[in-house]
């Protein structure tokens, strides 16, 4: 009972990357991130990936949920919902289980939607 807690717990932790912030490298968490700076490497997050309009990435993102309003140059994984909003900008391909996307969302790639995926 005590592991259930902690594990959470830990999903409930949420991390920002603030604009002006550059991040050149890999992030990995069990909880969520918030990104409002520029990342240029991998984001492996255990629960909610959220971009802000000023956030960029370039590199692989794999999370459990994901809402985008920055841009993202790179293959995105996510296991349940993926929501680009009007100012989102996404280069490359996607795999997920749902997807919703407001009008004036940028999406340039592939698009993969299965009930379950295998990473």
């Amino acid at each position: 009972m005590a592991k259930t807690e902690t594990n959470e717990q830990l999903t409930a932790t949420i991390n920002l990357i603030a604009a002006g912030t550059t991040i050149n490298g890999d992030i990995t968490t069990s909880g969520d991130v918030r990104i409002d700076g520029q990342i240029t490497g991998n984001v492996h997050a255990k629960g909610r990936v959220v971009i802000g309009t000023s956030g960029q990435i370039e590199g692989e993102i794999r999370c459990q949920n994901a809402d985008f309003s920055g841009s993202v140059t790179g293959k995105v994984f996510v296991i349940e919902l993926l929501a680009l909003k009007a100012s989102s900008r996404i280069i490359g391909d996607i795999q997920t289980q749902k997807i919703s996307i407001e009008p004036g969302a940028v999406f340039s790639g592939n698009c993969s939607m299965q009930a379950s995926q295998s990473e």
